[in-house]
């Protein structure tokens, strides 16, 4: 890991104005020209609502969290050095873009008082690697050494599993700039429940989207993810894991366990532990198995291999 030095922030949270920082503030929308880098590819962006459910998957993999403000023109070469670094590694570990400025509570709970910050974060615990503004020699070293050595400690901690692919960087950039404007009005209510974190409201309110087009693939497929998330975002992933490994002929602890791994994007994994489940002589279990598996396959891309192979093996299964 980066070494520690004195904290110097870019950007203060504290009561008086921090007058360099409005200097090098931009209005632009990450994804604009003149602004931040975009998130896209391994790299997010969390915000309070959904900060717990990020914590839940660095059980899976291991997560970098950059604490910064995205309209200091200060930060956007780190930022989008951390973004190339991870997104090289293909998964082996995501990039949690949090803007304290609009998220205070996080930067309280991590005890900074600036921008930015940079943490690790692994099986829920965080380590810090950085604060303030890094020298080229630093940031050098935690491109070269410190984001490796993180996914080298989480693979020796058992935490190897994938992160998800969010998509084209390029792609989220020019979605980004529109932001919920792109949104169709039907879609609209579920949209702003799911950014606020209600996400069993967005179920609701994509179910309905669905009664009146129920081809809506692209309503099935968040209406999915929201339902998942209402599930699990908040689950003791260690909790749920040992529930499973405990009670291997129950099938609510493999549905649980089934959702952390989709969570997680481990999506080959989730399809496998309840096809495995009913081929090992639990097919009275085959109807919620059915049911929880249907709503996964709405996630994936109609193209993805993986999906043909699931949908294949339940129909050898259920006849």
């Amino acid at each position: 890991m980066a070494g520690q030095r004195p904290f110097n922030p870019g950007v203060s949270l504290a009561g008086a104005v921090d007058l360099e920082a409005l200097k090098h503030q931009v209005k632009a929308e990450p994804g604009q020209a003149g602004g931040a880098p975009a998130a896209g590819g391994y790299v997010i962006d969390t915000t309070e609502n959904t900060f717990q459910a990020m914590v839940q998957t660095s059980a899976t993999f291991p997560i970098l969290l950059l604490l910064w403000v995205p309209t200091d023109d200060r930060l956007f070469d780190m930022a989008r050095q951390l973004g190339d670094a991870v997104n090289q590694l293909n998964g082996q570990i995501q990039l949690s873009r949090i803007d304290i400025a609009s998220n205070p509570s996080i930067a309280q709970a991590f005890q900074v008082q600036g921008a930015p910050a940079l943490f690790a974060l692994i099986n829920g615990r965080p380590m810090p690697i950085l604060q303030g503004l890094p020298s080229a020699e630093e940031m050098q070293q935690i491109v070269d050494a410190a984001i490796p050595n993180l996914v080298a400690a989480a693979q020796q901690a058992g935490v190897t599993g994938s992160a998800p692919y969010s998509g084209d960087p390029d792609s989220d950039a020019a979605n980004s700039a529109a932001g919920a404007q792109e949104v169709p009005p039907e879609r609209q209510e579920a949209y702003m429940l799911a950014q606020q974190g209600d996400y069993a409201g967005a179920a609701a309110a994509y179910e309905k989207v669905l009664e009146a087009d129920p081809n809506d693939a692209r309503a099935a497929r968040e209406r999915a993810k929201a339902l998942l998330l209402a599930r699990s975002a908040n689950a003791n992933v260690r909790e749920v894991r040992a529930a499973a490994a405990d009670n291997p002929d129950d099938v609510e602890a493999q549905l649980a366990v089934a959702d952390i791994d989709m969570i997680g994007g481990q999506i080959q994994d989730a399809f496998d532990r309840l096809l495995d489940f009913v081929a090992a002589g639990h097919k009275a279990d085959i109807e919620p198995v059915r049911k929880r598996l249907l709503e996964y396959f709405t996630i994936p891309e109609s193209t993805d291999e993986r999906l043909k192979r699931a949908r294949r093996r339940l129909a050898t299964l259920m006849y």
